[in-house]
């Protein structure tokens, strides 16, 4: 009896473990699909925040008269072009000029006081000396002439503040006078912009403000001239933070360099390729599975549309100015790599802090295989060791089925991306 309970026990053993066996065979073909291979290969990677906001002026001034007067002459408008020194409006100089007068012979008076303080008291015959100057009295006429002095220099000032002349070349943004108006000293009347320097203000959220530093170099990118990339750079970081729904942000200035230098360093930010040939960047997400060939050649064809329809050209005008007001997209720059190895960030798991990937043998076995990551975008990760140009690795299609790794968040989630805490540090 025992022995057939043994023999029992055996054949019970055997077809657990074909029972097993055949579930692991499922279950790795249940891994394998929906999942495309990927060739590791080099390229090019850039790592940049992108936020978009509204064009500024980033060198803005409100002028005022300095003097009180009637407004004579209003000899700008709103948009006009102005250079440097030229004059944008006048008051009434009738009354500054009286006022002017006034001063003078009051200096001339105080000079004229002051003399006869410095000289000494003599009798009638002007033999004989009295007394001696009074310093006292000198002190008080020393005084009352360097005040005169300088209520003829304010009075003078406000003569020539009459006429309002504009302090550099640049863009008339706002009148806010008319001939006839009564205007204060600290009234602001015009207010005048330099066309050739703007900037954009853009939210930079908490998990990536600490990656951007003042200085950083960037470009800004116009929507209605998505072709030209405008060098620029961080000019300011708030110190404080700016909460909405519980999201944090940091206001982040990016400054764009002067137009003129702009012009003369354009660059495409988008190179057309070819009629009919599909970028190199695409061309890789095709091969990851991260997009169609039909999604993209629609997408082409889209582009190619609206280019026609808006006959954008890649080059500016030489009378070209940018406006207050339009929508820009901002790119920060963090880092870049060229040609380094390559592969999808889908294809990444982490487990323990160690990042993997699955490479497809030759004879079609996939294998953990740990690696070491530098930087990485939303589409692409570098691999700075553990894998070899050409290798090929499985790219899940889909949310994982095993249960031993943890699939990477996106940046955008929030979670860590491989090489962002040696970034960070």
């Amino acid at each position: 009896m025992l022995k057939i309970l043994k023999v029992s026990a055996t054949a019970l053993l055997l077809v657990t473990c074909i029972l097993s066996l055949s579930c692991a065979s499922k279950a790795a073909t249940s891994a394998a699909v929906g999942s495309q291979t990927f060739t590791v290969k080099r390229g090019d990677i850039k790592v940049d925040i992108t936020a978009s906001g509204n064009l500024i002026s980033s060198r803005e001034v409100n002028l005022t008269f300095g003097s009180s007067g009637t407004v004579e002459e209003v000899l700008v408008g709103i948009g006009d072009y102005v250079e440097e020194s030229q004059v944008l409006a006048t008051i009434d100089t009738l009354g500054l000029e009286r006022s002017l007068s006034q001063a003078q012979i009051n200096v001339k008076q105080a000079q004229l006081n002051l003399e006869r303080a410095l000289e000494p008291k003599t009798s009638s015959s002007g033999t004989e000396i009295l007394s001696a100057p009074d310093p006292l009295d000198i002190e008080i006429k020393e005084l009352q002439l360097k005040n005169a002095k300088q209520s003829l220099k304010e009075a003078e000032e406000k003569l020539a503040n009459a006429t309002l002349t504009a302090p550099f070349a640049g863009l008339v943004a706002a009148v806010n006078i008319i001939v006839g108006d009564q205007v204060g000293e600290n009234t602001v009347v015009i207010r005048l912009i330099d066309p050739t320097q703007f900037e954009v203000e853009v939210l930079v959220n908490e998990m990536e403000i600490y990656q951007v530093s003042v200085g950083a170099p960037a470009t800004l990118t116009v929507a209605a001239i998505p072709t030209i990339a405008f060098p620029a750079r961080v000019t300011h970081i708030s110190p404080v933070a700016t909460v909405q729904s519980n999201v944090v942000n940091y206001k982040v200035k990016v400054q764009i360099s002067s137009l003129e230098t702009s012009m003369g360093e354009q660059t495409q930010a988008t190179p057309p390729a070819s009629a009919g040939e599909i970028p190199e960047r695409l061309k890789q997400a095709i091969e990851s599975g991260q997009i169609t060939r039909e999604q993209v050649e629609e997408m082409m064809s889209r582009r190619q549309q609206g280019g026609q329809q808006r006959q954008t050209s890649a080059t500016l005008p030489k009378d070209f100015h940018l406006k207050e007001g339009l929508t820009v997209t901002a790119s920060i720059w963090l880092d870049e790599r060229n040609n380094v190895l390559l592969v999808p960030t889908k294809a990444i798991t982490s487990q323990g802090g160690t990042f993997y990937v699955q490479v497809l043998s030759s004879s079609g076995v996939t294998e953990a295989r740990a690696i070491q990551t530098g930087i990485s975008d939303w589409q692409y990760t570098e691999v700075t060791s553990g894998l070899n140009e050409g290798e090929q690795v499985t790219v899940p299609q889909g949310t994982t089925t095993t249960t031993t790794t943890t699939t990477r968040q996106q940046q955008s989630s929030g979670g860590v991306i491989p090489g962002m805490q040696r970034m960070l540090r």
